[in-house]
């Protein structure tokens, strides 16, 4: 039996893109998981970023039993739980969407910051893994031309990137991610 190899692993490099520009705000996308929200709070540390920025949609679930109300505030409660100085944080939650959720984030970040006493000319997103394609594309698009988008890509836990399809959580997350990615690209997400 002759057996068919795809090249499959440049699938996820395409779309766990790492391209860090020179930038003072750090904006975190407040979904991530907890260990993606510390390698955040270390980056922050490591780089020069002068203020971080959560952004997210309405919980999903929980929403009124819990007592944060966004992953926008979800993500920010978290670094505050790890030590993060609540002077240099923001939480920019975005409305309630049920599609589209990243550029419903993007757009409430383009919002919010003219009514901040930031001035922003470039950010770095923090994001994960294959997803990161994607959320760069969105916000660099969202916040374009005044606001120049950097992306960093935090490694997933619940599967090994370089062996992604070797895992049920690996080939749903790429897959799904390559076809959001695609959405992105060609789809109506910008009305």
């Amino acid at each position: 039996m002759t057996s068919i190899v795809l090249p499959v692993n440049p699938i996820y490099s395409f779309l766990a893109v790492s391209s860090p520009i020179p930038a003072d705000v750090l904006v975190v996308e407040g979904w991530l998981p907890d260990y993606a929200i510390k390698a955040a709070m270390t980056e922050f540390k490591s780089g020069s970023y002068r203020y971080l920025i959560t952004t997210g949609v309405a919980l999903p679930i929980g929403f009124y039993l819990a007592e944060y109300k966004t992953w926008a505030e979800v993500g920010a409660a978290t670094l505050l739980a790890l030590g993060f100085d609540r002077e240099r944080l923001a939480a920019v939650p975005a409305h309630n969407a049920l599609k589209d959720r990243t550029a419903a984030a993007a757009v409430a970040l383009k919002e919010w910051l003219p009514t901040s006493d930031l001035q922003v000319s470039s950010i770095n997103l923090y994001t994960m893994g294959a997803h990161a394609r994607r959320s760069w594309f969105i916000f660099k698009e969202a916040l374009a031309p005044d606001i120049k988008v950097g992306i960093i890509a935090a490694e997933p836990l619940d599967y090994d990137p370089r062996t992604w399809w070797q895992s049920s959580a690996g080939v749903k997350t790429v897959m799904f991610e390559a076809i959001g990615y695609v959405y992105a690209r060609f789809g109506d997400w910008r009305n």
